[in-house]
């Protein structure tokens, strides 16, 4: 009898036929939404292996209704959806999709800098309206770029990424990590590293690319915020929850820094009331990792995965810790 492989969500190309291909018998949820939380038990309960997406908490009371269950494999890089721990305590694999998704996300960050610097959300919205009025010398005027600070918080493979973009800017990067990169990594990137509290108080621009755990939950609460330049524009990438939403709807209205431009949120896929409704904050619905190439690698990386673990061997990216 093959083994089974349960899917939680439709996935891009080349889907779940890489799976099949390998002669898994694949069960999925054919409706594009996040499954309920009875739901993805019924689905993984007969099943040797899961493939998942971040809106699907995987924890030991999951997997303890999952007896045959070997191998779960996160549709992500980030596994802040897991009990990794508890998990593979019961003898069970958790994987994620490292490095594919890097310079994808990493261009979404500086779309999303980018865009919320030059006022790019609200002018298209003028155009949109039809009451353009044309021209004007004093029409939107966003935060200029060329050599400027652009603060890293979290200075893995993506935030590495944000910082080659930089230099076409000539931007000073400075970053703020759990520890210092090597000194050649450094040099290699005109980087240099700084306390979270100098980050804040200097940069111009912050960029957001932590991974979601204890020590980064709300890294940016108020007195964070409190620090910035009135100036400053911030893009977050990472993970919702490192922003504390209800202050940055305060700090955005009162204008206390410039502007945001988002991809994640903290009760993803509810925005928090009132972002929506700003002016100088750019909203994106999760596009990080959603460009084709880099989709199609992480169906494959996740695939190649499941495959390995199901058939006795190692995992080819198995999650931290």
């Amino acid at each position: 009898m093959a083994a089974t492989v349960f899917v939680t969500r439709p996935l891009p190309d080349p889907g779940v036929e890489v799976l099949r291909a390998a002669g898994l018998e694949v069960r999925t949820n054919a409706e594009d939404r996040p499954l309920t939380a009875d739901e993805l038990r019924a689905g993984v309960a007969e099943a040797d292996a899961l493939l998942c997406m971040l809106s699907d908490r995987v924890d030991e009371a999951l997997v303890d209704v999952a007896p045959r269950l070997r191998v779960v494999a996160n549709f992500a890089v980030g596994y802040d959806n897991i009990d990794v721990a508890a998990v593979r305590a019961r003898g069970v694999e958790v994987t994620t999709t490292p490095g594919v998704l890097t310079d994808a996300t990493a261009d979404l960050a500086w779309a999303l800098l980018l865009a919320a610097a030059r006022n790019i959300g609200p002018g298209e919205r003028l155009v949109r309206s039809g009451e353009w009025p044309g021209w004007s010398p004093t029409q939107l005027l966003g935060q200029p770029m060329r050599g400027r600070r652009l603060g890293i918080f979290g200075m893995g493979a993506i935030g590495r990424a944000v910082a080659r973009r930089a230099r076409g800017f000539d931007m000073e990067v400075v970053y703020h990590n759990r520890r210092a990169l090597p000194p050649e990594v450094e040099a290699e990137l005109g980087a240099t590293y700084v306390s979270t509290d100098e980050l804040l108080r200097t940069s111009d621009f912050v960029s957001l690319n932590a991974p979601l755990n204890d020590e980064s939950r709300h890294v940016l609460d108020r007195a964070a915020f409190d620090r910035m330049k009135p100036t400053a524009v911030l893009v977050n990438t990472g993970r919702g929850a490192l922003i504390d939403e209800a202050v940055l709807v305060d700090v955005l209205r009162e204008r206390r820094i410039a502007a945001a431009g988002l991809d994640v949120y903290e009760f993803e896929p509810r925005v928090t009331e009132g972002l929506s409704t700003l002016d100088n904050v750019v909203l994106a619905p999760h596009l990080g990792s959603a460009d084709v190439e880099a989709r199609a690698a992480m169906v494959e990386l996740c695939s190649r995965n499941i495959i390995e673990v199901l058939a006795g061997r190692p995992p080819v990216t198995p999650a931290p810790g």
